[in-house]
């Protein structure tokens, strides 16, 4: 039986295949990303400030699919190997409960997913007509293209395109 992968080698997992990079699989191969409890699968969880309108933002406009929802207290959503947990920043769940020394959890921040795209150009002006907030303009990088989108709550999200792509 496969051990769940914790601490950094989880971060490292979860981080790397957000950012698709090449080899790296979830390693739980008997499980699927789309069941709630599997072992292994990579999670990521946004604060939100408001469920249903991350989960309509995400599912309509970037392609994740609702698994599971508990009202406006909690969301499981996938997005390939992915899986996005959205909690607000208010409510009874333990990643809405403020730390020890007082800190509440929040929207924003800079860290996010990153989600490769093959026409980058094109998915920008499709967001851009759907109202869609961006932090900056593409910015064109030696290793590819990449702009910052943001969800109603604040958090990013990073659309990339390789250079390889282009």
């Amino acid at each position: 039986m496969a051990r769940p992968i914790e601490g950094t080698a989880a971060l490292a997992l979860a981080l790397a295949l957000a950012a698709g990079v090449a080899g790296v699989k979830a390693q739980a191969p008997a499980e699927r990303a789309d069941q709630p409890g599997a072992l292994g699968v990579a999670r990521m969880r946004y604060m939100v400030g408001d469920i249903q309108s991350s989960v309509a933002f995400y599912t309509g406009k970037l392609g994740f699919r609702l698994v599971t929802q508990s009202g406006p207290f909690f969301a499981l959503l996938t997005r390939g190997d992915v899986q996005l947990l959205l909690s607000p920043v208010k409510g009874p769940g333990g990643a809405s409960q403020p730390m020890p020394n007082g800190d509440k959890p929040l929207p924003g921040g800079w860290n996010r997913i990153v989600l490769y795209v093959s026409d980058l150009d094109g998915e920008v002006a499709r967001l851009r007509g759907q109202g869609v907030r961006f932090r900056n303009d593409i910015v064109r990088g030696l290793g590819g293209d990449e702009i910052l989108v943001e969800d109603p709550s604040g958090n990013p999200i990073e659309l990339f395109q390789p250079t390889a792509g282009r």
